[in-house]
């Protein structure tokens, strides 16, 4: 999956199940680590939804790590997007 220009960009948009409107879910925190932990830029952690943007490799890793470890730490359902954007697109 490349470009003419190299690498494509890439944005991700998540959330994790179930709510806890009380406490934040272990899974939650999880997912915030792995996508703060990767080397993904314009990452955007909120209440009901995330979203983060890099290189095609860092992306797919960090899906491949918030998918594995959300689950392990409890996720009953990870809803996501992925989608390819151009350079100037945000």
């Amino acid at each position: 999956m490349e470009s003419v220009g190299g690498q494509v960009r890439l944005r991700v948009e998540f959330t994790t199940e179930p709510f806890d409107l009380d406490e934040v879910p272990r899974h939650a925190l999880v997912a915030r680590e792995v996508v703060e932990a990767a080397d993904l830029d314009a990452v955007d952690v909120g209440p009901f939804g995330n979203t983060a943007e890099g290189g095609t490799t860092a992306v797919l890793g960090a899906v491949d790590a918030l998918l594995r470890r959300a689950l392990d730490a409890g996720a009953t359902r990870i809803s996501l997007q992925v989608n390819v954007i151009g350079e100037g697109e945000k």
